[in-house]
């Protein structure tokens, strides 16, 4: 009798467990999606200390403070922001690791013949956080130059071995200065460094003589006379940099340069709730004075776009960067 009995009781534990386990089955994804965030989100940087770097810190406390979870940054530099990307695409579709990369995302297809994923159909585009103003070319301070034309002035001297900065082979800091060189006719030896604040440095200690990138990554270091602005790759002159004058002003066209633009993915097949909650906060979080104030300081456009008009915009810089590399010659033994 006591048997049967402990039969039966454990045949009901049995089916509850079974029904539970339909029920997680077939509604928790929903649910989950539901009541996202309920714990921490890691937010992936693929480069190291810099623009990237400070964007994600500084949204990642905005979305902390409004979902009440915390926003993690972790840095995974490496391969032009390959080896990130690759821990964001491997990882579970839940919306607890995410991406903050750059344009160099969507420069990386057409470097490499095989990425260990594809850009397209590996990853959610979620949102365009923000856009950069253009890029700056900078110098050394000890170089005697303060105009393009004393830079080509120089350039021409016998044995002045001229080189430049970049955050690596095929960044865009790399693709704006071969763009440069192509347009003005100057010589310059490419020197890539593992992140922003390396290059940058190495400018400083006059390593390498001159370096172009955005603000985000430079304007602390032109206003503290660290570097020397010498020309605005944009038609126009910079709000940030008004006594600095445009590639154009200064006799050199066809060189303008976007400082590209500052994006959070998922892993494809993260829930479309989960996806679209996200771009909801990020969309929020941009309206915050704090955040504007910061990006402000660091020449930065809020943008917030939605997923949908956010992929048309990486299939767009795509094509754009594929005929960027063809025109630049820029190639991955450099």
């Amino acid at each position: 009798m006591k048997v049967s009995m402990l039969n039966t009781k454990l045949l009901s534990v049995g089916c509850s467990f079974f029904l539970s386990c339909l029920f997680l089955l077939f509604i928790s994804p929903t649910t989950r999606a539901q009541t996202y965030p309920n714990r921490q989100v890691r937010i992936i940087v693929p480069f190291g200390s810099g623009g990237p770097d400070s964007v994600a810190r500084i949204i990642s406390q905005q979305l902390a403070a409004q979902t009440g979870q915390n926003f993690i940054v972790e840095n995974r530099a490496g391969a032009n922001g390959i080896i990130g990307s690759e821990v964001v695409a491997k990882s579970a579709a839940d919306g607890y690791t995410l991406l903050l990369t750059t344009t160099s995302f969507s420069v990386n297809p057409s470097l490499y013949k095989k990425l260990p994923f594809d850009t397209i159909k590996d990853f959610i585009p979620i949102s365009n956080i923000a856009d950069q103003e253009a890029m700056i070319l900078f110098v050394t301070p000890s170089l005697p130059v303060y105009s393009i034309k004393d830079l080509i002035a120089y350039e021409r001297q016998s044995n002045s071995g001229l080189s430049y900065a970049s955050i690596g082979i095929g960044n865009t800091t790399h693709l704006a200065m071969e763009l440069f060189l192509r347009r003005s006719g100057l010589k310059a030896t490419h020197i890539p460094y593992k992140g922003g604040a390396q290059a940058v440095s190495a400018v400083m200690a006059g390593e390498v003589q001159m370096m172009m990138v955005a603000a985000t990554q430079s304007i602390a270091q032109i206003k503290a006379g660290r570097v020397r602005a010498i020309a605005y790759a944009h038609p126009t002159r910079a709000q940030l940099l008004p006594d600095v004058p445009t590639f154009a002003e200064s006799g050199v066209s066809g060189a303008d340069f976007q400082g590209g633009r500052f994006g959070l993915f998922t892993p494809a097949a993260t829930p479309v709730l989960v996806v679209e909650k996200l771009a909801s906060e990020v969309k929020i979080a941009l309206s915050h004075p704090m955040i504007l104030e910061r990006f402000k300081v660091l020449g930065l456009r809020p943008i917030g776009s939605s997923p949908e008009e956010f992929r048309k915009q990486i299939e767009l810089e795509t094509k754009y960067f594929a005929e960027v590399v063809r025109e630049t010659a820029v190639h991955l033994d450099q």
